[in-house]
């Protein structure tokens, strides 16, 4: 019964919070896409700065942590300049459509950084079910409230990312399914998955640190002029005070 508990709620923190972001992208929000790119920008930056490093330097200490980080962020360097060297050598030398390729990398990695994050979920629901079920409940609800605002930041990205609606939607469902793949680590081998977990949200952190530093930001600087500025600031801090106060609770 555990077991099937916790199938059920890493499925329930997947799949809810893509479809409640992707409803809400592809109606309340569509229009404001390019705008939106801020607040993703703000989600990232929040999610890692408050919310997973902190979690992972408390398990593991500074030291180590901030190395992962450090070597998340060259790797996530390293898999985008290979992203676009394979693009460079099938031919497509358009400047234009190298740098929409650039984008749709960034949304390649946002992906996978997201699964990341939704395995170590996936863990976290483990162990909760494994010490109290009820508590179990508790902790995938918080986290189904926690991922709609950061699955719909995502969502925004992929679509200005020059991805279509139904890969958009298809690709983070297949991503949201790393929950599920947690929650049976979780289940199986949850002592091995603890100490994996500090490491983990290290990568996540870095992934989420490279995209909205190296590929979002520069983005944003297209747009110079100073009304378009202040919004993009403003959502930028809408974006950060996000994870906050969903863990003021």
């Amino acid at each position: 019964m555990i077991l099937l508990q916790i199938l059920l709620a890493t499925l329930a923190v997947g799949v809810l919070s893509v479809l409640a972001a992707a409803l809400v992208s592809l109606t309340l929000l569509l229009q404001w896409a390019p705008r939106l790119v801020a607040y993703a920008v703000g989600v990232l930056l929040g999610a890692a700065f408050l919310n997973l490093l902190p979690q992972a330097i408390e398990a593991l200490g500074p030291h180590d942590v901030l190395a992962t980080c450090l070597g998340g962020l060259l790797a996530f360097f390293v898999l985008e300049k290979l992203a676009l060297w394979r693009h460079a050598h099938a031919g497509l030398h358009d400047h234009d459509h190298d740098l929409g390729h650039g984008h749709k990398a960034a949304g390649t990695m946002i992906l996978v950084g997201d699964a990341l994050h939704n395995f170590v979920d996936g863990i976290l629901i483990a162990a909760a079910f494994l010490t109290d079920p009820a508590l179990g409940w508790a902790v995938a609800i918080g986290i189904i409230a926690h991922e709609i605002p950061q699955e719909t930041g995502d969502f925004m990205v992929l679509l200005a990312s020059g991805w279509s609606k139904r890969s958009a939607l298809c690709w983070n469902l297949l991503a949201s399914l790393a929950a599920v793949a947690g929650g049976l680590l979780g289940y199986f081998a949850l002592s091995d998955a603890e100490a994996a977990v500090p490491y983990v949200l290290a990568v996540s952190a870095a992934s989420f640190l490279y995209i909205a530093v190296a590929d979002l930001i520069p983005e944003l600087h297209r747009h110079w002029r100073l009304p378009e500025a202040g919004a993009q600031l403003a959502l930028i801090a809408a974006g950060v005070a996000t994870p906050v106060l969903l863990h003021t609770h």
